[in-house]
């Protein structure tokens, strides 16, 4: 499955809620910014098989992101928003990203690389700095409609880097269509369903809690967001 099969059957319900501001972002709404975001890397240029890097803290746009890359058949590395510059620009670089997506707290690391990532198509949320686009008035401009050649992308996360700087972890993109995956591991583990809702307290860039949060959504469950860990507040 995916958001844009539990979008049709049930648009209202909410794919995620960020915890602190209590955003709700429906099926509906996720799936056509997701589809808006895939037609803009498209615009692009962008195919199958290329690569974007996302640095973003938990943001309310984190997922709709991620979920345009998934479907566009790209490559996705998202990058812990604690890194400095230099190890930002090179993960950057290495995993060969063709655009980068951030956000305006985000302006004092990346502001500037600017020079330095010259050939990577840049955009920024929650407003723009020199030589960075917003991505909300871009993916406005495209259409809420699936694109034509969806097919299943795959993230593509870095180690810790303990032996010098991170090392990228890249396996082959799944030769099915998109939607097609077929990964049943929280149903089985945790007995998920439509109805569950999941509680993500960590940093999305991570990977546990990006393919956790991702799972339970293409299987329609929702899942709440904490912007940042609060030991008090995941106990409200």
């Amino acid at each position: 499955m995916h958001p844009g099969e539990v979008a049709a059957q049930t648009p209202d319900k909410p794919a995620y809620i960020m915890h602190d501001s209590g955003m709700r972002v429906t099926y509906a709404e996720l799936e056509a910014t997701a589809n808006q975001g895939a037609h803009l890397f498209r615009v692009h240029g962008l195919k199958r098989g290329d690569h974007i890097a996302i640095l973003l803290e938990n943001h309310l746009r984190f997922f709709q992101i991620a979920w345009a890359a998934q479907r566009a058949g790209l490559y996705y590395t998202t990058i812990s928003w604690r890194l400095q510059q230099e190890e930002v620009k090179y993960i950057v670089k290495d995993c060969g990203a063709k655009l980068l997506v951030t956000s305006k707290p985000r302006q004092e690391i990346v502001a500037p690389l600017v020079d330095e990532l010259a050939g990577v198509t840049r955009y920024m949320l929650d407003g723009s700095i020199d030589g960075f686009e917003s991505w909300e008035d871009a993916i406005a401009a495209q259409p809420t409609h699936m694109i034509d050649d969806a097919a299943e992308g795959a993230v593509m996360l870095y180690s810790s880097g303990t032996t010098g700087y991170p090392k990228g972890i890249k396996h082959a993109l799944p030769q099915i269509e998109y939607g097609a995956i077929e990964d049943n591991t929280a149903a089985l583990l945790w007995g998920l369903t439509d109805e569950s809702i999941y509680l993500s307290p960590a940093p999305l860039y991570h990977s546990a809690p990006l393919r956790y949060c991702t799972q339970f959504q293409r299987l329609g469950a929702t899942v709440v967001v904490m912007e940042r860990f609060d030991a008090e507040q995941a106990l409200v």
